[in-house]
């Protein structure tokens, strides 16, 4: 008895799994040790608060607990402070069972696309099934073991049902083990039934223990490196693209020097803007659909694309027509990543390879080198004149003016914000203009595209960097979808700067629609009214001013500045509005990208834009 009081003791499930975050910490590449995870974002009902909220109290003061207003929110803002941490901490997030686990399946989604970890810990039914149905169950005519947590089965990269405490033992570390790893880092799941939380069991005081974590960094296999160092020496015109992983990896000072010294351009993706500062001479800005002139016109030409940390999403590759003649070197920690469009692949991690990756005394040609420094520069100086321009007299601004009075409101516009947005036409503008100086400056989540994550994902940015300055970039339709931690962020004592362009709808569908030869409804707000409705003129800054904000709505570009700098000198969450443009956009750069369009239609111009789209779609790489 003496020998198992020694090595075990009495807990519930949910009582060891507490135990066990709040215990775990993670050696950092500096050598600084800190908790793995973060704090715990709950929002209690009947399926969590008696068992795993129970936990959670005990260990609080090791273990943070935050409360949100919506599901969705709070796993958007736990994502993204892992994200914001370049993936080497997590928030977990708690629901109950039914809506509130539900409420989670978008944020699972858009961290398994993101390749972002975050752990999920929704309530469950009873595993004894004593009384079934209970309140919000789904249930099955063909399976009496499913219930609506199943639905996360597509959406983790680890799901787990815990139906004996015991399991925890195995389930937890694997789990942590899935996020930990660059190579399969994603959501993951653990259903947890209302009474299984609540069953105690004798747990190894070893679990309560557990070992420092530290970060994987996969070196190359010596035949995939020795492939890549001879498609470099046989490259004249070489491009790479920047990824998400170089971020991840903290490579950003060896792709400089590794690009410096062998005179090859660099291009970003969303994922991986702020791998090389704005004004490096060899950064030649975004890449793709909305993507910049300079990179562009060098992925049409380059002979070799070096993708580094990328998924070559179709944003990225202009739905793989912007650049066909190229062969392709992908370097990622995924096979299966590394692996896509018959390319060359080399597993490894970014910044070993880029270490290791040194063909001789091998350069691009110079004239190519030369002429991405041209074009470098002189996108750089568009930018400027894109985003320090005055609209034009009688009409409304539009995203890259209200950009530069953003970036040029602070006293060192090369500074230290973060910039935090998603969806809509602004990730194609900030994509071509923000200006970022540092790694993390620039936070997009652009691999959903989910509208909603802004505001939310802020508030796990500002966890993630409270020294930074945190402006969400904000469009009237994603605010309406999901604006409650505004009220969070005040509860909290995070504060925000969210800047909400408002162009009276869904701007930027709209111009999709109409490119697509489609007339025009049911996107922006005066074209969506049916008979008996009227149009709605939402006062965006009185809302946000009613959930504690404090707000204004300026009626121009040089008021809008002056409301910034007065938004960073204030202590909490700052929310300013600007009427804004549907139909203006940056022409400069951009690709093709592939939307299908009906090959039959009675519309004119639907058949021109269906013969547009034949002709774009013979430039695809097969």
């Amino acid at each position: 008895m003496s020998a198992t009081m020694s090595t075990t003791v009495r807990l519930t499930m949910a009582q060891a799994l507490v135990a066990h975050l709040a215990a775990l910490r993670i050696e950092l590449d500096d050598g600084s040790v800190l908790p793995y995870c973060a704090g715990v974002w709950a929002i209690y009902g009947h399926g969590n608060v008696a068992g795993l909220g129970e936990a959670l109290a005990q260990h609080r003061a090791r273990l943070p607990v935050l409360r949100a207003h919506n599901e969705q929110a709070m796993a958007h803002a736990a994502i993204a402070f892992g994200k914001a941490n370049f993936r080497q901490r997590i928030m977990a997030v708690t629901t109950s069972i039914g809506p509130g686990a539900t409420n989670l399946l978008t944020a699972a989604a858009l961290a398994h696309v993101n390749r972002l970890p975050v752990l999920l810990l929704p309530g469950d039914v009873f595993a004894s099934r004593a009384p079934d149905p209970v309140l919000q169950q789904v249930e099955d005519y063909g399976a009496g073991d499913i219930s609506a947590n199943d639905a996360f089965r597509p959406l983790v990269r680890y799901f787990d049902r815990i139906t004996r405490p015991e399991q925890i033992l195995d389930a937890l570390p694997r789990a942590l083990r899935v996020m930990i790893d660059p190579a399969t880092c994603g959501p993951v799941c653990l259903a947890l039934p209302q009474d299984v939380q609540t069953m105690a069991f004798d747990c190894p005081r070893a679990f309560l223990e557990p070992a420092t974590l530290h970060l994987r960094r996969p070196a190359p296999d010596a035949r995939e490196l020795a492939a890549a160092n001879e498609l470099l020496t046989a490259s004249r015109k070489p491009l790479v693209i920047a990824g998400g992983g170089v971020l991840y990896s903290r490579a950003g000072a060896s792709l400089a020097a590794w690009a410096t010294a062998h005179g090859v351009p660099v291009a970003e993706t969303q994922a991986g803007k702020g791998s090389l500062a704005w004004n490096h001479p060899l950064n030649v800005g975004a890449i793709g659909v909305t993507g910049s002139p300079a990179a562009n016109a060098l992925a049409a030409e380059a002979d070799l694309v070096i993708g580094v940390g990328t998924r070559l999403q179709d944003f990225s590759t202009g739905s793989h027509a912007l650049f066909p003649q190229a062969q392709l070197l992908s370097i990622n920690v995924q096979p299966f990543d590394a692996g896509k469009r018959g390319g060359t692949s080399l597993v490894a991690d970014a910044r070993v390879v880029l270490a290791a990756l040194r063909p001789g005394s091998w350069r691009a040609d110079e004239r190519w080198t030369s002429r991405a420094h041209q074009l470098a520069a002189q996108w750089s100086a568009r930018v400027t004149e894109l985003t320090t321009a005055t609209p034009p007299a009688g009409t409304l601004p539009y995203d890259a003016e209200v950009i530069g009075a953003v970036r040029d409101s602070a006293a060192d516009s090369a500074g230290h914000d973060i910039v935090v947005c998603a969806a809509g036409t602004l990730p194609a503008e900030l994509h071509k203009l923000w200006r970022s100086a540092h790694a993390g400056g620039y936070h997009m989540e652009y691999g959903y595209s989910c509208m909603g994550y802004e505001i939310a994902g802020g508030l796990g940015v500002k966890l993630a960097r409270p020294e930074c300055e945190v402006v969400v970039m904000v469009g009237d339709g994603s605010y309406l979808m999901l604006n409650s931690e505004i009220a969070t962020s005040l509860m909290l004592g995070l504060k925000l700067i969210v800047v909400v362009l408002d162009n009276r709808g869904f701007g930027c569908i709209q111009r999709l629609q109409l490119a697509s030869g489609s007339e025009r409804h049911n996107n922006l707000l005066e074209d969506s009214v049916r008979e008996g409705g009227r149009d709605v003129k939402v006062d965006f800054a009185a809302h946000a001013a009613s959930l504690g904000a404090q707000a204004v709505k300026v009626a121009n570009v040089a008021e809008l500045k002056s409301a910034m700098q007065r938004a960073r000198a204030a202590t909490h969450t700052q929310v300013i509005v600007i009427d804004t443009t549907p139909w203006r956009t940056t022409d400069d750069g951009g690709a093709w990208w592939e939307v299908a369009i009906p090959e039959v239609s009675p519309r004119a111009e639907v058949r021109a834009a269906r013969a547009q789209y034949e002709t774009a779609k013979q430039r695809q790489r097969p």
